[in-house]
């Protein structure tokens, strides 16, 4: 059996991993569960394998980086069971020390989602087997996903063709001042646009 509605899913998950999970809510027609950070593998464990989940593709693992908070990440786990055509969200919250329990041993891609987390917030993965930076370069000091990674003072590494050798060069991340009326596009038009006065002169008739 599955569940066709998300509320008695959620209630079903709830209750199945109590006390791991402390709530669920739905947003945008999506399930989103909160669970304990050091049972995570428990948990993925039970949604891929229960018969009224099957939630068996992780699609991916990233982060949101709250810095007021004093747990200020929260990890999030994208999962897809194909079977019931159900997506599940689940967010566990972590600092800058405490690791969170690698689950590269339950689904192998996710060694390289928790390596793009890492290296993009520094949340460190327990147990994952080659945690590594991916998208930064060698050398690359600090997170820039995190809310308080600077602009500038960074240097980034490139090859020069003309020297024929890697050179390392400040990086400079300069934005320009905008400001933004928050109007809708038809509120913000103010030129007319080509077809335009077509209108005006067929209700003037």
């Amino acid at each position: 059996m599955s569940f066709q509605n998300l509320s008695d899913l959620g209630e079903h998950v709830v209750a199945k991993l109590d006390p791991d999970v402390s709530g669920f809510e739905i947003q945008h027609g999506q399930l989103i569960v909160r669970a304990r950070r050091g049972a995570i593998e428990k948990i993925l464990t039970f949604l891929r394998d229960d018969s009224n989940c099957r939630f068996q593709q992780l699609v991916d693992v990233t982060a949101v980086d709250y810095p007021e908070r004093e747990e200020r990440f929260e990890v999030i786990y994208q999962m897809l069971s194909l079977t019931n055509n159900q997506r599940i969200r689940i967010k566990v919250l972590t600092d800058e020390e405490c690791p969170v329990p690698s689950v590269s041993g339950l689904f192998p891609s996710a060694i390289w989602h928790e390596r793009e987390v890492w290296d993009m917030y520094g949340v460190f993965f327990a147990g994952n087997p080659d945690l590594r930076r991916i998208l930064t370069d060698y050398g690359f000091e600090g997170h820039p996903l995190r809310k308080d990674f600077p602009l500038t003072g960074y240097v980034e590494v490139r090859y020069d063709d003309g020297q024929k050798r890697v050179v390392y060069e400040p990086v400079q991340l300069t934005q320009d001042f905008r400001t933004f009326d928050f109007l809708s596009p038809w509120e913000g038009m103010t030129r007319q646009l080509p077809g335009d006065e077509k209108a005006e002169t067929e209700g003037g008739n």
